[in-house]
């Protein structure tokens, strides 16, 4: 287990995605991944208002829903850790004070709780002022609705600035970031993560297998899949791509695992991350995502690994 920032938050190595529920994942297949992850040891699910209004037949709110009927059901609200979003949904748009309290009250009904441990900004928007935003946040924690907020795909001179606001004006300050990150995508490591670092905060990176490519199915422009992801992790299979799944095959076998495994523990073990964040359709999914958080890597075959994507 992993605290969060500064937080009291003692959070599972693998933070599992909603973002398939009600989507790829209808609700019984949902809840036997809820039940599997949970049964192994997890206690960290991520997801949003705007999940799945994607989705053909869906509006929004579907994710939050099927996560909301399976605590009910089974009874394990005080077990886990809910993160949830606000501020991409089209029908709850924008960040300002107004919207973020209604968007809150609206996934507190859906996930059938009173509380939502970790909240973030989804996406940031300059068009609303941080101290209007930050103060929102800052009632919903007071009243006991929240628990602690973080944001999502920040640039480093926003994140600063959000903190700084949190910090001169007395507000709820952000003890987490969920930036786009994984073993193909770094960018997050040159501006943000020394600001990560020097602010005490933790990262939860989505797209942890790079819409899948990291998984290793993604190996020929002629893969097919079932997968809706199948075109963007296709977008990776260059030399650099190929380079880094030869790595990986490498210390997959070293360890008897599996490619998307020794991908999700090479980002675990990466400086200023709690959990990567991942999603499972099927419980054979899962069991790649579960592998990786009893996997630990050596320093060698980190830098391996590293190297192989630089």
């Amino acid at each position: 287990m992993t605290k969060i920032g500064n937080s009291d938050l003692d959070v599972y190595g693998l933070n599992l995605g909603g973002n398939v529920f009600g989507w790829t994942a209808d609700e019984a297949e949902s809840f036997a991944v809820l039940d599997a992850y949970t049964g192994a040891g997890g206690n960290f699910i991520d997801t949003a208002d705007v999940y799945s209004a994607f989705a053909p037949g869906n509006s929004g709110g579907e994710s939050e829903t099927v996560l909301g009927d399976w605590l009910a059901k089974r009874g394990r609200r005080d077990d886990v850790v809910i993160a949830t979003k606000v501020g991409s949904w089209a029908e709850r748009p924008g960040l300002s004070a107004a919207n973020i309290k209604a968007a809150a009250e609206d996934s507190l009904r859906r996930l059938r709780t009173d509380h939502i441990d970790l909240y973030y900004v989804h996406r940031d928007k300059e068009e609303f002022p941080l101290e209007e935003t930050l103060g929102a946040f800052d009632e919903l924690v007071r009243a006991g609705k929240v628990r602690y907020i973080a944001g999502s795909n920040y640039t480093a001179d926003r994140l600063a600035e959000a903190l700084s606001t949190s910090d001169r004006e007395g507000l709820a300050r952000f003890v987490a970031l969920q930036p786009h990150y994984n073993l193909v995508e770094r960018e997050y490591e040159k501006d943000l993560a020394p600001l990560v670092a020097r602010e005490g905060l933790s990262t939860l990176p989505y797209y942890a297998l790079a819409k899948g490519f990291l998984t290793g199915k993604y190996r020929s422009a002629e893969t097919t899949t079932d997968s809706p992801r199948a075109q963007g992790a296709q977008a990776y299979l260059d030399e650099r791509g190929k380079r880094v799944l030869s790595a990986l095959d490498d210390v997959a076998a070293t360890h008897q695992t599996s490619v998307a495994a020794v991908s999700l523990a090479w980002l675990r073990q990466q400086p200023t991350v709690a959990a990567p964040i991942a999603s499972a359709r099927n419980l054979r999914q899962l069991e790649d995502l579960i592998a990786s958080a009893e996997l630990t890597l050596t320093d060698a075959e980190i830098r391996a690994l590293s190297d192989a994507s630089a």
